[in-house]
């Protein structure tokens, strides 16, 4: 059997129970690869409930920087017997699985073309632990003391981790440090070390850091200027607001009395939540909520109320499986048309699409001025995938210098002066009209707010032209809100190509690599990742440049290929879906393989 032999580019997959403490440990093995200098981008994929049910951590330990799945597991480390069979299928041909052999297997339970590695775990926990909750975390430690010494990767990088966890708590520190020797010395007196894929030290980690969308996100919210948030918990986005209250506990308390410059709602529902939001922006606060697919459908007529009657909303929409309950801790991008569209009657919303926690960052202070600028809602579109899985990015950046974009505000000077107001009067031809805060002036610039049609100086209307004013003016604010809203980014091929391919949002991390793996193979495509909704004018130029263009999505109805053909009138037949829909992020050789099955032959690209 040829065994797989590879150095800092390999594929390791843990299966655990679900509340057996492995999270922990499996982290742990991750920022120790790091701290080797060597990229890694791990993914949990948990259940829905608290314990007892499967779960997976996938590490990719990539030298090159791939940050997605890459498809195809090299070893598995497998602790769950309920999903052995499943596990065992994963492995690549001459991979390698470490299983706890307390228990003697038949042969027929492995495979051939896989090395096995026993370790009787549970034998070693029990031999050195009594209490029956040490025996069980410990093994996870245990079992990353093995791996360190099979993949040949540097003790003292874990034994720094573990003084930095239990600082001050030296008996901790102590037991843990006990139990990752354990490992080791099992390795070193039964196994054969190193393996063919290991851990050699790097230097291609650089100033990058380690950290997920969610808290990102959060972290953006604040610098973006949020000071009122209102939510409901919901997986995968509760710790949007989580982490926007110990940010703000940080950032947002003066110093020397002690209040608080925030506020933090936990509402009894969605309903409710959108609704305080709402109303913190009509009153001039930067406000958001944060959410998912159901909390979406829940928060529609808010939303529509906030449309019409042009209030500022930021809606943070960690995607997740659906529809219904859905798949609660699994990952998609389904929610962009209920979203783009979100309300009844005519509706056009912004939407901007992260790739990953640096962009969550960066699109969270950047929704918060457009939503003040074009004064309406705009959802920052990320998923399960970005917002609770951590990945290395680049450090965020913040100007201290850049002020806030509060768009057309008219001040009490204005009013006093005479300046006409018309709160839904398009006076500079972009379609957003000048707004008012309440209690600007004492007798000027007031307006009645209503979810109701009215004229251009808000006052009740049902007449015909009135209403057809004020829906034309708001598609006329859409068109400008496409110049403002980011702009996509454009990958040329090596060689100029009549093909290309559209993917957006977390696919981009698998999609990087599965163009590079393309081009090696003699197939080239330009790739524009898309950043926004409303489209740029780019885009439609990308697409009808190129003979035939792949979007690359993940969900079952390929709904961004849906706006593109709706918002760019564009001829369906000349877009190709790929489309990815199991709720587990998609892989590089996914997109690589439908590709491929899309045309027959490579000279076709060319």
């Amino acid at each position: 059997m040829k065994r797989i032999e590879s150095v800092n580019d390999f594929v390791i997959k843990f299966a655990n129970v679900n509340g057996s403490g492995s999270a922990s440990a499996n982290e742990l093995f991750a920022k120790a690869v790091i701290r080797m200098g060597v990229p890694v981008a791990p993914r949990n994929i948990f259940p829905s409930n608290i314990q007892g049910l499967p779960t997976w951590y996938e590490a990719r330990v990539c030298e090159k920087g791939y940050a997605g799945r890459r498809g195809g597991v090299d070893m598995m480390v497998a602790m769950n017997p309920q999903t052995w069979e499943t596990d065992l299928a994963e492995i690549e041909p001459g991979g390698y699985l470490l299983y706890d052999s307390t228990r003697p297997l038949p042969p027929t339970a492995f495979r051939d073309d896989v090395q096995v590695i026993g370790v009787p775990l549970t034998q070693i926990t029990n031999d050195a632990y009594s209490d029956p909750r040490q025996r069980q975390l410990f093994k996870n430690i245990v079992y990353v003391g093995v791996l360190s010494a099979l993949l040949d990767m540097d003790v003292s990088v874990f034994e720094k981790l573990f003084a930095e966890q239990y600082k001050g708590k030296e008996r901790l520190l102590g037991a843990n440090l006990q139990a990752l020797q354990l490992g080791r010395d099992h390795v070193a007196q039964h196994l054969k070390a190193p393996l063919g894929i290991r851990v050699r030290r790097a230097n291609a980690v650089g100033a990058r850091i380690f950290t997920d969308g969610n808290s990102a996100a959060a972290l953006g919210c604040v610098y973006g200027g949020a000071t009122v948030a209102a939510w409901y918990p919901i997986t995968p986005s509760s710790s949007v607001a989580e982490s926007f209250q110990k940010y703000c506990e940080k950032f947002r308390v003066d110093p020397s009395t002690g209040q608080h410059r925030f506020a933090i709602v936990q509402a009894e529902d969605e309903i409710a939540s959108i609704g305080m939001v709402v109303g913190a922006g009509w009153n001039g606060a930067r406000a958001f909520t944060a959410t998912s697919g159901p909390g979406v459908s829940l928060m529609t007529e808010f939303i529509g109320l906030a449309y019409f009657a042009e209030i500022p909303v930021t809606i943070i929409d960690v995607q997740r499986g659906g529809p219904s309950t859905g798949m609660p801790t699994r990952t998609q991008q389904a929610d962009l048309l209920a979203c783009a569209y979100a309300s009844h009657g005519d509706t056009k919303h912004v939407m901007l699409l992260p790739q990953d926690p640096q962009e969550c960052f960066e699109h969270a202070a950047a929704a918060l001025d457009l939503a003040d600028r074009l004064q309406t809602p705009v959802f920052v579109m990320t998923d399960l995938d970005i917002g609770m899985n951590q990945r290395l990015c680049e450090p965020f950046a913040w100007d201290d210098a850049s002020a806030y974009d509060r768009g057309k505000v008219m001040s009490a000077e204005q009013l006093e002066a005479g300046k006409d107001f018309g709160r839904y009067k398009d006076v500079d031809g972009d379609g957003i009209p000048w707004r008012t805060l309440p209690g600007t002036h004492p007798s000027k610039g007031a307006f009645f707010t209503r979810g109701t049609t009215r004229d251009a100086y808000a006052r009740y209307s049902e007449r015909g032209p009135d209403y057809v004013y004020n829906m034309e003016r708001l598609l006329r604010k859409f068109g400008t809100a496409a110049e403002l809203v980011p702009p996509p980014v454009l990958r040329p091929a090596s060689r100029p190509t009549r093909f290309g391919a559209i993917y957006f949002g977390s696919t981009s991390a698998s999609m990087h690599e599965a163009l590079d793996v393309l081009e090696a193979e003699g197939v080239f495509l330009d790739a524009l990742r898309l950043r926004a909704f409303p489209f740029a004018q780019s885009v439609r130029e990308f697409i009808t440049a190129h003979e035939k263009v792949f979007v690359i999505e993940q969900n079952r109805d390929g709904q961004m290929h849906t706006l593109l053909v709706n918002e760019l009138g564009l001829d369906p037949a000349r877009l190709v879906r790929v489309l990815h829909f199991d709720g587990t992020p998609i892989t590089a050789r996914f997109i690589a393989g439908a590709i491929r099955k899309n045309m027959v032959w490579k000279k076709e690209f060319a």
